[in-house]
């Protein structure tokens, strides 16, 4: 079907002003100015602020001494057990996006869910290129096992996620830990619109890869700001379709929630990996929502689907860890 209409009114604002010459494609951008743009439009987008009762910003130490900030979401700050948490990933393409970006979606997710939600700010690229990101987001998980009581988090009833590469991202570090028993070992997978596949050249990169949000350039833009060299985008922490999977891994992988949109360039990979980790044996719920495009869980404030997804995460996220209190 065609993109939904309030979406479409959204784009052709923004391709007058790049026809105008009031505003540039992300990929014509320096880091820097990226950046600022994304959070302008994430703010146009969706303004966010749902209350929570708890909002805290935390610090992750990273294995080089650095220092990652995360945010946690609490809906429920008196429950006397501790509460089942989401670990998860913003996108941005490994360039741009923050815990500032993802602040309405994370918000909704955790009041909506009563799960709480534990943001994490990666490092971006191109000053952090590959693997900083996965090493960050697995620092991040191991983190969380060892430290998540004293939050008042009960890591042993835990789901990882994230959107686009945060989507991957939280795939990636999932299958590492299905092979490592040292890491905690997550209940669900909440991917949504992931990059699974940064070498694709499928039928929706080329059928939506203009004029539908996120560009095609736009893309290979973010992969070569993160890779090293052209063959980081075939490692399967870049690209978990590519991943192998072991035999007996797959048993040991969470069942995953898989929200995709109909007219986003990523739509042919991400249906690519649910058949994937079908095959293997993995439990797999994919939903593709018709019309919408990449991004559109941060849409709150243009299309009512956003919420119905945001809904839909929710009861995912209660089925699978327990409501909280």
């Amino acid at each position: 079907m065609p993109v939904n209409p309030d979406i479409a009114a959204f784009l052709a604002l923004a391709a007058g002003g790049r026809e105008d010459g009031r505003v540039k494609p992300m990929h014509a951008l320096p880091p820097a100015e990226a950046r600022l743009a994304f959070e302008r439009t994430s703010r146009m987008m969706d303004p966010g602020g749902e209350p929570v009762g708890r909002v805290e910003d935390l610090s992750i130490p990273a294995r080089d001494g650095a220092v990652l900030p995360a945010r946690l979401y609490a809906a429920d700050p008196a429950a006397a057990v501790p509460a089942p948490v989401l670990l998860f990933f913003h996108g941005g393409g490994y360039v741009v996006g923050s815990l500032e970006s993802h602040d309405g979606l994370c918000r909704a997710i955790a009041s909506k869910s009563g799960v709480a939600v534990l943001s994490v700010g990666y490092r971006l690229a191109p000053e952090h290129r590959f693997p900083t990101a996965f090493d960050d987001a697995l620092d991040a998980l191991d983190w969380l096992g060892r430290t998540g009581a004293g939050l008042g988090l009960d890591s042993g009833r835990l789901a990882v996620g994230g959107d686009s590469v945060g989507g991957s991202l939280a795939a990636a570090i999932s299958l590492r830990a299905a092979t490592d028993p040292g890491l905690p070992r997550p209940r669900l997978q909440v991917l949504i619109y992931p990059v699974t596949d940064a070498t694709a050249d499928t039928a929706s990169l080329h059928r939506y890869g203009e004029g539908h949000l996120l560009e095609r350039a736009t893309l290979d833009w973010f992969y070569r700001q993160y890779s090293r060299e052209e063959a980081d985008r075939r490692d399967g922490r870049f690209s978990p379709l590519l991943a192998e999977l072991p035999p007996g891994v797959a048993s040991s992988l969470a069942p995953v929630l898989l929200v995709l949109a109909e007219c986003d360039p990523l739509v042919d990979e991400g249906i690519a990996f649910g058949r994937k980790l079908a095959a293997a044996g993995v439990d797999i719920d994919v939903r593709v929502h018709a019309g919408m495009t990449h991004d559109f869980l941060r849409m709150g404030a243009l299309v009512d689907e956003a919420e119905e997804a945001q809904d839909l995460i929710a009861d995912a996220l209660v089925r699978y860890l327990g409501a909280s209190g």
